[in-house]
């Protein structure tokens, strides 16, 4: 269903990266699911009363809480497609994480009242009573379930949200909770063991868990997270491509909501090539980006002295020792300041943030080992840690 709604929904030359095709996608998606929940909610809140049954009512509350997430969610991605401000310069992208996290909030607290309300039933049980339309109704539920986590989990991928596909994965965990309800129902039946409570229980369970995962999942790119591995390796693959580029090291990535990327990195030309030239190649390397990729890129250039052999087999010799030191240390901005009495090395060293060193004492170490190759050399060291994972960074 999700493919037959994107053919619908784009236009000719319109694609899924298209912010207001991708706010229509998302809002039709939340309103599916705020339709398609309170149904089952309507249903089951009546069979649950009828039959007098807590598990059954707690599914049921568990499908309007679902539906009230997706109340949350289309708030969200309305919000999301707002376009930037001067207050918001970046845009408000965000909102559709903070969505996810308040209905997070909201599972949350459903499951500690529906925890609450079920142990109240096994401490004072009140018989179930079985029947051939709690059955149907329970299995009506689970299909529906089936086919609506299918269609989330469609919809989000083909339009990369976050949101969607933990609502996928919630209607998943009910596949599995309203399962367990259908399973005690029947023992239930067979052995005269009444067993409802305890299925609330398993529900209510199965709902904390999903809203403590929802909430790792929705607070991790609002605290900001190491960006995908796929598309640093485009990025570097994209910018290593032009000619009068060497290298790239400080490649940052912020995420400001899904289609509003910004990126910053410094891009390493040789000493030798004319300053306009190397300018101009900067200009289209962040214009190429805006346009192939979407990312508003802002390059810092740094010139290396290529030509100079005594710093090169310097350089080489640095490198070396900084691989014996550790393979997990990468090195950038190397140059050196020569000079009668005493010459200076300035460089970077780049550390992984969970190194056994201090960065005081990598940088003593490294100085030490430095002094050792000769007693004239002056090691002016800055330490930095990577935004990016450990084995994309690149160094020369």
């Amino acid at each position: 269903m999700s493919k037959l709604l994107l053919r619908i929904l784009l236009k000719d030359g319109q694609s899924v990266s298209d912010p207001s095709v991708r706010e229509k996608c998302g809002q039709i998606a939340s309103l599916v699911g705020i339709a398609t929940n309170f149904i089952l909610f309507l249903i089951k809140i009546l069979v649950g009363t009828i039959f007098r049954s807590i598990a059954i009512t707690a599914d049921a509350v568990n499908n309007l809480s679902d539906s009230a997430s997706s109340v949350v969610t289309l708030v969200g991605f309305k919000l999301s497609g707002k376009p930037a401000d001067e207050e918001h310069p970046y845009g408000h992208a965000r909102m559709e994480y903070i969505s996810g996290l308040i209905v997070s909030f909201l599972i949350l607290f459903l499951g500690i009242q529906l925890i609450q309300s079920s142990a109240e039933k096994i401490f004072h049980p009140e018989q179930a009573q079985f029947s051939v339309v709690t059955v149907a109704v329970l299995i009506i539920s689970i299909l529906g379930k089936v086919w609506q986590g299918l269609f989330y989990r469609g919809m989000g991928r083909t339009i990369g949200s976050t949101a969607l596909e933990a609502t996928a994965a919630d209607s998943f965990n009910d596949v599995f909770s309203t399962s367990a309800i259908l399973l005690g129902t029947v023992i239930t039946k067979l052995t005269g063991f009444n067993l409802d409570g305890y299925m609330g229980v398993v529900v209510a369970v199965l709902i904390i868990i999903t809203g403590i995962n929802l909430v790792k999942e929705t607070t991790n790119p609002l605290l900001g997270m190491a960006p995908d591995k796929k598309l640093v390796d485009d990025i570097y693959k994209k910018i290593l491509s032009y000619d009068g580029i060497i290298g790239l090291h400080d490649l940052m990535v912020h995420n400001y909501g899904p289609g509003r990327c910004f990126a910053s990195v410094h891009c390493e030309v040789p000493a030798s090539q004319d300053i306009m030239v190397s300018h101009d190649i900067i200009d289209t390397v962040e214009h190429d980006f805006k346009r192939d990729m979407g990312i508003q890129m802002v390059i810092h250039l740094d010139p290396v002295d290529t030509d100079n052999e005594q710093t090169n087999r310097l350089r080489e010799q640095v490198i070396a020792l900084l691989k014996e030191i550790s393979p997990e240390i990468r090195m950038h901005d190397f140059r050196v300041v020569w000079g009668q009495t005493h010459s200076n090395l300035i460089f970077d060293v780049l550390v992984p943030f969970k190194f056994k060193l201090r960065d005081k004492d990598l940088s003593d170490y490294i100085t030490k080992k430095i002094s050792d190759l000769d007693s004239s050399y002056c090691a002016v060291i800055t330490i930095d840690h990577s935004y990016v994972p450990p084995e994309q960074d690149e160094s020369n």
